[in-house]
């Protein structure tokens, strides 16, 4: 059996700290897709409480709760600071009588968010790190899911942002190295987008673009998405429907481009603008 202290161990967590396991679980909301989607958010969320839980603690080891005792790691924090407040909300989910000053610490970035353990005693959200758990799972990241071929995949947002912010190798050179047509589907609204990427860098660099602009890319209709809410872009899902060659020219690739948005009827039902 490999416990989630092992691992935790082994990669220099300190043993003589201080230190919580906590379970975040909460029918008000989905936890798990606040702490993808607005991480600012889920710091405030776990910083605020309605009793002192974290007084006198060094460090706490999260995961948010999944079905029964399943519980997903999503990172080691340092506490810094306990403050009593004197005003607060009780029926908020982040404006407890006690906050703390946290900071995720480093080193424990392979595990994060493949890492499943099963929770002992789901009444205890929080206990102390020597109450050994179980690891169940540990899902296979991105990074290491090899690239096979263009056609097998639909990338959600945030793992397109993930393969591009750490540079995946074999993402990177097998996307760069062609030019095409593209789709971007907005699962929320059915909506289609069409694109094509003819640049330098192929697919890749057009891609980029959507990451650096948080999901938008300077189209038109997905910026105004995109300005609407914050977490917006989690609903975009990227793939490929055509691959050109490198000699394509713009003309060529654009005309591609256009005959995929009359296939797909996007310049009448979707988001396109042109």
């Amino acid at each position: 059996m490999i416990t989630i202290q092992e691992l935790l161990f082994n990669r220099k967590l300190d043993k003589t700290a201080r230190i919580k396991l906590v379970r975040h679980k909460d029918p008000r909301c989905d936890l798990y897709d606040k702490y993808r989607t607005d991480y600012e958010w889920f710091l405030a969320y776990q910083s605020s409480q309605d009793n002192p839980v974290f007084h006198n603690i060094d460090y706490i080891v999260s995961f948010i709760g999944e079905e029964g005792t399943a519980s997903r790691f999503i990172g080691v924090y340092q506490i810094f600071k306990e403050q009593e407040n004197s005003i607060y909300n009780p029926e908020s989910l982040i404006e407890g009588k006690y906050s703390y000053e946290i900071q995720e610490v480093s080193g424990f970035e392979d595990l994060k968010e493949r890492v499943i353990i099963k929770w002992t005693n789901p009444i205890a959200w929080q206990q102390w790190i020597k109450n050994e758990m179980e690891v169940i799972e540990i899902q296979k990241g991105l990074s290491d899911k090899p690239f096979t071929d263009y056609f097998s995949f639909i990338l959600d947002f945030y793992d397109l942002r993930e393969i591009i912010t750490e540079e995946y190798k074999d993402w990177k050179q097998m996307l760069s190295a062609t030019k095409g047509v593209y789709l971007i589907s907005d699962t929320l609204t059915g909506k289609l987008y069409v694109g094509s990427a003819y640049g330098e860098n192929g697919i890749w660099g057009r891609w980029c673009d959507y990451v650096r602009t948080n999901g938008h890319g300077g189209n038109k209709s997905l910026k105004e998405l995109v300005a609407s809410k914050k977490d917006y872009a989690k609903n975009f899902r990227f793939s490929i429907l055509m691959l050109l060659p490198s000699t394509v020219t713009n003309r060529e690739a654009i005309e591609k481009e256009q005959l995929f948005k009359k296939k797909l009827g996007t310049n009448s039902f979707g988001l396109t603008n042109n």
